[in-house]
């Protein structure tokens, strides 16, 4: 590799998460090329890095016309498998960008046989899992943002930038070795805000409004699909530019039978109507001072419809889906606030650095947050460049 830096191409390059991450791990970069096609996401990532090289679509790149890249990065469009969406699998159109991303892959190596590459993407069925991995030649490792931040994100990376090989029966199968970063033992607490503008306020009447709905779909089936509450929540007007949804958790690990959070067995359910009696229950990482903050809130049938807490002391994932996030109970003495998560307390869930400035609008931030990644997961795959 060059000594005066990487050169790196970047696909879906988004909000350019890539370049902050290898500037947060200080690694020199020579050249960064990028390829996205969202206008707000190129002059968002263009202000911060004025240097990168912009490339428009991926359809349209061909490695060949670029120079010796020494790292690919990316995180192919994932609503065709994520179990938030309809799990179209290779169907979808935008999951078929996968195969754009292993076709420059291939074009890169036919020069540079030893080129390192990163691809994240959302849990999914194993069948579809298996087929991204044997096109990349190994398994992922999974981690979860959780353990570097206020937020649980659990993704899929695939990498060759540290790789360790299990012999079986029919050969061996490669593995991305890149181990587990440290628990930082950062909770949602230590991210919000003392104050925030009352525009983020969930009003009576939007909490109301909600609490109906549920029930009518609570007594109508048994169970809602996930598409149907996920058309609630953005029907739901929050002021005048803004969707409420309590519940921006259709990732399973926001989901409260997910192993990865258990709940206590004595806690009851939390019902909407719960937040303006001052009925909270405490978060489990409050131990030393008086402030309650419900960190999202799963809202199911299965488990008799109202709210129940997601009782991790981290926040839901962030999704692109709305221009909101996660709803939030902050509930300190007297005090009790209903409101969503604002821009700057979502940069703090996805690591994004304070230098990072935004030149958009803030439905456009939440939605290049929901889409990016958590910076520290990646500076911390990237140390072992």
């Amino acid at each position: 590799m060059d000594s005066n830096g990487l050169t790196v191409l970047s696909l879906f390059d988004g909000m350019s998460c890539g370049a902050i991450a290898l500037r947060e791990a200080g690694i020199k970069v020579k050249q960064y090329f990028a390829s996205e096609i969202d206008k707000a996401a190129i002059i968002q990532a263009t202000h911060n890095f004025p240097d990168t090289i912009q490339l428009g679509s991926v359809v349209n790149l061909s490695a060949a016309n670029l120079p010796k890249i020494d790292l690919l990065i990316g995180g192919s469009p994932c609503q065709g498998f994520s179990f938030a969406g309809k799990q179209m699998n290779f169907k979808d159109p935008r999951s078929v960008l996968f195969f754009e991303y292993v076709r420059i892959l291939n074009e890169i190596r036919t020069y540079n046989p030893d080129v390192k590459f990163l691809l994240e993407n959302v849990r999914m069925r194993a069948e579809y899992e298996n087929v991204i991995s044997s096109h990349l030649g190994l398994q992922p490792v999974a981690i979860n943002s959780s353990l570097v931040s206020a937020q649980n994100r659990l993704r899929l990376y695939w990498t060759n930038i540290l790789t360790t090989t299990t012999p079986h029966l029919f050969g061996e199968t490669v593995f991305t070795a890149i181990p587990q970063p440290k628990d930082k033992g950062i909770y949602l607490r230590d991210v919000l805000d003392d104050v925030a503008d009352t525009r983020f306020f969930l009003s009576r009447k939007d909490i109301e409004k909600l609490e109906k709905q549920i029930a009518y779909e609570s007594e109508r089936q048994e169970s809602i699909p996930v598409e149907r509450f996920m058309e609630l929540f953005c029907d739901i007007d929050f002021c005048e530019t803004y969707t409420l949804a309590p519940v921006s958790c259709f990732c399973p690990e926001n989901w409260i039978s997910n192993h990865t959070i258990r709940p206590s067995p004595e806690i009851e359910r939390f019902p909407v109507s719960a937040i303006q009696n001052g009925k909270a229950i405490r978060d489990c990482s409050s131990n030393t001072d008086s402030t309650v903050i419900i960190s999202g809130a799963i809202v199911s049938p299965q488990f008799g419809g109202g709210f129940r807490p997601i009782l991790s002391g981290k926040a839901p994932c962030l999704l692109a889906t709305s221009s909101n996030s996660a709803a939030c109970l902050i509930i300190n003495g007297d005090d009790m606030v209903l409101r969503r998560l604002t821009p700057k307390e979502c940069c703090r869930l996805q690591t994004i650095p304070d230098w990072y400035e935004w030149v958009c609008s803030e439905p456009q931030i939440y939605k290049m947050l929901g889409n990016g990644w958590t910076v520290d997961v990646i500076s911390h795959i990237l140390q072992f460049l």
